[in-house]
């Protein structure tokens, strides 16, 4: 925000022209021509733009991470096939793909430790639900959170969530992931009291239509202070979870 002051303030005093005060902000915003990458994002919000990968080919995908690393910013992707993924390599090979999770990351200076900060937890109720939960855990690893995962505890045993609730007590927030009836989530409120962030998944039978079951039934819940994102998006449970962890 200063450095856009003072290109204004130049302009006003007639200092810089309209025309180069467009190239001057060309350090905030690269237009590569199909997409404006924002690269002030990183000052603005604490971390770099996130590429969404479903729709683009590879090329673009390629050219956006370019502009990212070239402002010495890190690059993370989602839902990336890995069919994208064998281009990527070949034009960046020290990019890591985690097929599960469908995240492509690269550290621009891997040798610069980032040190994680509190905890949260990444519960799913089913094996089927783990790579939703796998995206919400890498992204807010990205966002320098200590992750703790526990994974196939759904209520139809629910023994095998009780044994972790001391473990849930002590983070500074709480993703359940789960698809089916969508239980879990309010399950996990009744027992806690940390803030949630429930992921509905498209897991289930004909019933679940495609994760709206679960979707409804954690919109619906009794129990207050659960937060909803939308159908298997793991990514904005794990962006929410981690700045809750960076606020406390």
């Amino acid at each position: 925000m200063k450095a856009l002051k003072k290109i204004l303030a130049k302009v006003q005093a007639g200092e810089m022209t309209a025309a180069q005060a467009l190239q001057a902000l060309d350090v905030f915003e690269k237009d590569l021509g199909f997409a404006k990458v924002d690269t002030d994002r990183q000052r603005r919000r604490g971390f770099p733009e996130v590429i969404f990968c479903q729709g683009k080919t590879a090329e673009q995908i390629i050219r956006i991470m370019s502009a990212l690393s070239r402002n010495g910013q890190d690059v993370f992707a989602t839902r990336c096939t890995a069919d994208q993924y064998r281009e990527i390599a070949v034009a960046y090979p020290k990019a890591r793909y985690d097929k599960n999770a469908r995240i492509v990351s690269m550290d621009i200076k891997p040798g610069q430790k980032r040190r994680k900060l509190g905890r949260i937890a990444v519960i799913c109720a089913g094996t089927s639900d783990i790579p939703v939960a796998e995206e919400a855990a890498l992204t807010a690893e990205q966002l320098g959170a200590k992750v703790e995962r526990i994974f196939d505890i759904g209520v139809a045993g629910l023994h095998r969530l009780m044994k972790h609730l001391p473990t849930l007590r002590k983070c500074r927030a709480v993703v359940v992931v789960a698809g089916m009836e969508g239980a879990l989530p309010s399950v996990v409120g009744g027992l806690i009291d940390k803030p949630i962030i429930a992921v509905p998944t498209s897991i289930g039978y004909g019933t679940n239509l495609g994760g709206i079951t679960a979707l409804l039934a954690m919109l619906n819940t009794c129990v207050p202070g659960i937060s909803v994102v939308n159908i298997d998006n793991g990514f904005g449970a794990g962006v929410a979870a981690a700045l809750i962890n960076r606020t406390v």
